[in-house]
């Protein structure tokens, strides 16, 4: 009994604590319950607390924002006030008189008034070469022609000036304050115009202004000199464009108050402001010598059928005077757009304009100047006269030297002119008197490349002279590190390179200036328009290049080139003259030549060189220098220098030697010869006096200096057998 009531308590204690158990159970359920329940409202009550705090946040940015914002703008605004108030004062007081001055432009119409263009005078200063003559042009107002007149006054414009009718009629009606109808009318037509304009009453619309107009008297005188200049009065080539600043002048302008359409302010008058005129030039160029030359040139041009044409330069060696400068063909400095020869006129109708514009071009050209050549034989005057400052040979020393017909340089063989026919045995002066080739180019190597490079530079040979014309060109050499002995050779004597004419008379000029150096010019004097003071353009005198001995000894060896050597088509009458011929290839395998020659005179004190260079000769006297350029070359030397009042060589004051004649010794023996010269203290020179000569039966076929011409005692007569 006692063990099931155990039992029984046993189970109702089990049924309790299962009972509690799901009591606890269910209360820890709803526990959790309530906690998620919580959970969830601490959460959404979270959220809503941090919604609310970031409006509050938002709302406070917000009102900062807003207040920053009205205080920037504030800033800024003070800034623009202050800005503005500084550009109003800046404008008012800083720009103000600039400002008023545009805007008197604004409310102005300014016809322009052309200055007189300064006179070109040639060396004499009285024969004028280019001047400016009072023309007048016509310009139109269209806002001030009425409507009902704008029809008649384009009528009689086109009518009197021969122009046409609906260009005319354009520019009268157009909506512009000024237009040009015609300029640089004379005043025939400019009377025409202005009785029609009194007989119908038109007082405004119709200008009649005062201009200039360029002219050249001489037409194609001195043309590539001079040059020309444009409608608008500026220089366009020359003298006329490398001068414009002086020729030009200053502008000067009519002035008249207009309204805000361009039309006339009624009573309101004009001011006239007047123009400066041009300053005047007196260049080098001698009117005279220049004809002289440009007519000997054009008929040698024509005779040998130069195709290329030719030119001439006429200089004094003692200041660097360019007394002419002749190029052929030349052009019309009237005309400066047209034809000036017959074969350009027959040709001109069949030529495209691009054609047109080349030759046009070329014809402008002052080539002397502005082209280079190769000169030939007569750059051998620069290679003896180096040789003989260095010490290297002497004028006379017989047999010094030995044309075989060729020398052979670094394995290349050159030939002389007349290698079919030596010359054996040679002096200095007996190779530059027969052009031989191989003596100078063993000059050239006895000199070596540096040396004689040294020598270029200081005749200025590797730099332009500096003449004052347009268009200077500069020589053409190698480097002198490219110059080998091939190269060293043909340079030598005068070939494989190129110079221009004015480079070659200036350098020989340092000859003739008994070794100094001088810079060519073309205008010697600058007149002042207004006061008349004259400006005198320095001589530009350089170093020393060679002694005045030595320019000595080449002065008398060029003298025998010419009297006794290839130069001898170059002799004047009564004259001692000393030059150097040369003959050239154009360009390498052309079959194209230069002839020229190189004169002066007189030898006992230069005073002028000539230097003849023609272009690709074609006529019957072929093309060698000697042949067609020395007789030109005489021409002009027997011209000039009658003019220039040396009659005779000028007797120097400080030498007392005595003067005498020299005989003519021509026809007779050696030994009577050499008798008669003896006896008045002149010396003998046999030209290329053979061994036991006959001098009883030998006659002397020539001689220089020619009978009559007046030298010092002790002066060489060289003869001829």
């Amino acid at each position: 009994m006692k063990n099931s009531n155990k039992s029984l308590r046993y189970n109702i204690n089990k049924k309790q604590l299962l009972k509690w158990k799901k009591k606890k159970k269910e209360e820890v359920i709803n526990i959790k319950k309530e906690q998620k329940l919580a959970q969830k409202d601490i959460k959404k009550k979270f959220k809503q607390e941090l919604k609310n705090e970031k409006i509050k946040v938002e709302e406070r940015t917000s009102s900062i924002s807003r207040k920053k914002r009205m205080k920037n703008e504030i800033i800024v605004l003070w800034l623009v006030l202050g800005v503005l108030t500084v550009r109003i004062a800046w404008l008012q007081f800083g720009m103000g008189a600039e400002l008023q001055s545009k805007a008197y432009v604004q409310q102005t119409l300014d016809r322009s008034i052309n200055p007189r263009r300064g006179t070109i005078y040639d060396a004499t200063g009285k024969t004028i070469l280019a001047v400016s003559s009072n023309v007048e042009t016509v310009t139109v107002n269209p806002v001030n022609i009425s409507k009902e007149n704008k029809e008649n006054v384009a009528q009689v414009l086109s009518k009197i000036f021969e122009l046409d009718y609906e260009k005319v009629y354009k520019k009268v009606t157009k909506r512009s304050s000024i237009e040009t109808i015609i300029k640089k009318i004379d005043k025939q037509k400019a009377d025409e115009l202005r009785v029609w304009l009194q007989e119908n009453n038109i007082t405004t619309g119709v200008n009649i202004d005062e201009d200039t107009k360029r002219y050249y008297p001489y037409n194609n005188l001195a043309s590539q000199i001079i040059g020309f200049s444009g409608s608008d009065n500026q220089g366009l080539d020359g003298i006329e464009a490398i001068y414009d600043e002086e020729l030009k002048g200053t502008k000067g302008k009519i002035q008249k108050l207009t309204d805000a359409t361009g039309g006339d302010i009624q009573n309101t008058g004009e001011n006239y402001v007047e123009a400066i005129d041009g300053n005047d030039l007196v260049l080098t160029i001698d009117a005279t010598i220049q004809g002289i030359a440009e007519k000997y040139l054009k008929e040698v041009c024509i005779d040998n059928k130069c195709v290329d044409g030719g030119n001439i330069v006429v200089m004094n060696p003692k200041n660097g005077d360019v007394l002419a400068i002749a190029g052929y063909p030349n052009y019309n400095l009237n005309e400066p757009f047209e034809p000036s020869t017959d074969e350009l006129k027959e040709a001109w109708p069949s030529m495209s304009q691009a054609d047109r514009n080349k030759t046009m071009l070329s014809l402008w050209r002052n080539k002397a100047v502005t082209d280079t050549y190769e000169p030939g034989s007569v750059f051998k005057l620069i290679t003896a006269s180096a040789s003989l400052q260095e010490g290297i040979t002497t004028p006379d020393k017989k047999g010094e030297f030995c044309c075989t017909g060729g020398i052979e340089i670094a394995g290349v063989r050159i030939k002389c002119w007349r290698y079919y026919r030596p010359h054996g045995p040679e002096s200095l002066r007996d190779a530059l008197m027969n052009s031989c080739n191989p003596v100078f180019i063993g000059l050239g190597q006895k000199l070596g490349v540096h040396t004689y490079y040294q020598y270029l530079k200081k005749y200025g040979l590797l730099d332009r002279t500096g003449i004052d014309l347009p268009g200077e060109a500069t020589s053409i050499f190698l480097k002198e590190d490219k110059v080998g002995p091939v190269e060293l050779a043909t340079i030598a004597f005068g070939q494989r390179f190129e110079i221009t004419p004015i480079q070659l008379a200036t350098a020989v000029s340092t000859i003739a200036n008994g070794g100094v150096k001088v810079s060519p010019r073309v205008v010697k004097q600058i007149i002042n328009s207004e006061t008349g003071e004259v400006k005198d353009v320095p001589v530009k005198t350089g170093e020393r290049v060679i002694s005045k001995k030595h320019a000595d000894e080449m002065l008398n060896m060029m003298e025998s080139v010419v009297a006794l050597g290839t130069g001898k088509r170059a002799q004047v009458k009564g004259y001692r003259v000393g030059g150097k011929t040369g003959t050239s290839e154009d360009g390498v395998n052309t079959n194209k030549y230069v002839a020229s020659f190189l004169g002066v005179a007189p030898i006992s004190d230069p005073t002028v060189i000539v230097l003849v260079t023609l272009y690709d000769p074609k006529g019957e006297g072929g093309h060698q220098g000697g042949v067609v350029a020395a007789p030109v070359g005489g021409q002009v030397l027997s011209e000039v220098l009658p003019y220039l009042e040396l009659n005779k060589d000028d007797e120097k004051e400080e030498d007392i030697r005595k003067q005498v004649e020299v005989p003519n010794v021509e026809g007779l023996t050696i030994k009577e010869a050499t008798k008669i010269l003896k006896d008045l203290n002149l010396n003998i020179q046999i030209e290329n006096e053979p061994e036991n000569l006959d001098k009883e039966n030998t006659i002397v076929r020539e001689q220089v200096p020619k009978k009559g011409i007046k030298v010092y005692e002790g002066t060489k007569v060289i003869i001829k057998i």
